[in-house]
């Protein structure tokens, strides 16, 4: 007996075709995250997603995160990581370790990858050409103790200033695909770490994306009743913000995306990781795998 259904194939091409169309020479930015990301199987279907999506005419753009990897190391060292208000707090030791796992590890696995599929990836980090200018981000927290809020250092944990986006176009003129770790560079030439959902918006604000995808370890937005919500609006996601439906570590993502449709983006997609083959389905398949946010 056939390992497939022949017609079946030739349905599901049939299905990705209108997807393909509405999608060529559009650029597309993915923030690769998540179990995704450790997890080996996971990782190579991501990158041969990403080099169909090459073949078949889109410009895909990488940023990427590494937290666990980071942890990973930090631990090996004897250094307890620590987080406030959700935020690494990077001394000098610590950005040394996020350079090299960012930088180092992580970005050139992703790179190694994508070329094993006969894809043509660059790595790059965003000190390299100063494709990403941070500036340093300023942490405050209510403290009982005073009227005002305390401001807190964190260390090397910036913000965007800006990107370069003359840099990712050269590439994409190219056909090469950019790889880019969230490490921006200050005024000062220090290194900054910053939050990769962040860069990602940015990223794809300033090449006035098609789409902004970004991997979760959840199915997307949800309900209260845990049912996945999708064809959000801009105005939606404010509503459910205020009655308390979205709340707590998925608020911080659904901000980024927020700023990225106000900021020009098309469309927003927050996507299952966890789903071999996310990207694709996501993008090319009717039913798509997560939730869907429009300005």
């Amino acid at each position: 007996m056939p390992r497939f259904d022949p017609a079946l194939t030739a349905d599901v091409l049939m299905e990705a075709l209108p997807y393909i169309q509405r999608l060529f020479d559009k650029t597309v930015v993915i923030k690769f995250g998540g179990n995704a990301m450790v997890d080996e199987d996971l990782k190579d279907a991501f990158a041969r997603n990403i080099v169909l999506l090459k073949q078949v005419g889109l410009n895909p753009v990488i940023v990427h995160g590494g937290g666990p990897q980071i942890n990973q190391v930090l631990e090996k060292l004897g250094k307890q990581g620590e987080f406030i208000e959700g935020m690494r707090v990077t001394d000098r030791e610590t950005m040394d370790v996020v350079q090299m796992v960012l930088g180092g590890l992580v970005n050139k696995d992703i790179v190694a990858l994508i070329n094993r599929h006969g894809g043509r990836a660059v790595g790059l980090t965003g000190r390299d050409a100063g494709l990403v200018r941070a500036r340093k981000l300023k942490v405050t927290r209510k403290n009982p103790e005073f009227d005002e809020p305390e401001i807190i250092d964190i260390g090397h944990v910036g913000e965007v200033a800006s990107i370069d986006a003359g840099i990712l176009r050269t590439l994409d003129a190219s056909d090469v695909i950019p790889v880019i770790a969230p490490i921006g560079v200050g005024e000062d030439g220090e290194a900054y770490n910053i939050n990769a959902d962040v860069v990602a918006s940015k990223v794809a604000q300033v090449l006035e994306a098609e789409k902004l995808l970004l991997l979760t370890n959840i199915a997307g937005v949800l309900d209260k009743e845990g049912k996945l919500l999708t064809g959000l609006t801009a105005g939606d996601v404010e509503a459910l913000i205020e009655d308390g439906t979205i709340y707590g570590g998925m608020l911080p993502k659904i901000n980024f995306a927020l700023d990225a449709v106000r900021g020009g983006v098309k469309t927003v997609q927050i996507i299952d990781g966890r789903v071999p083959h996310a990207v694709l389905l996501e993008l090319l398949t009717d039913q798509g795998v997560g939730t869907l946010i429009r300005g």
